[in-house]
């Protein structure tokens, strides 16, 4: 066998079995959790807003004021703060109030950053 086919096989057979990532793989987003109690997201949404996430598009007349949910926004304010400061070794912990999900909580009007 040649010396140049035994280098396009090797090569087929590497890229064969690397996964290749395309658009929307590998995101996820941080979400509130359904089983918190509103008083504690209400604690943690509201340090989320001081320390590192945009919480200007969950303020009222804003694409994500709606619904007006303890649980919608907090949400909103989880992953904001999770998307601009995972970079910084952020996570998505919450006092154990969030999670991270593979699905796009986005809806109407309201888009959730996501930042890979």
């Amino acid at each position: 066998m040649s010396f140049g086919l035994i280098k396009i096989l090797t090569a087929l057979i590497f890229f064969s079995i690397i996964p290749f990532k395309s658009e929307g793989q590998f995101h996820d987003w941080c979400i509130a959790d359904e089983q918190t109690p509103d008083d504690e997201l209400v604690q943690a949404l509201k340090w989320a807003c001081e320390n590192g996430a945009n919480c200007t598009k969950i303020q009222e007349n804003q694409p994500c004021y709606l619904p007006n949910t303890v649980k919608e926004h907090a949400s909103y304010a989880f992953n904001s703060y999770y998307q601009n400061m995972k970079q910084k070794g952020a996570s998505c912990y919450f006092n154990s109030a969030a999670l991270l999900t593979a699905n796009d909580p986005s809806h109407d009007a309201c888009k959730f950053e996501v930042i890979p």
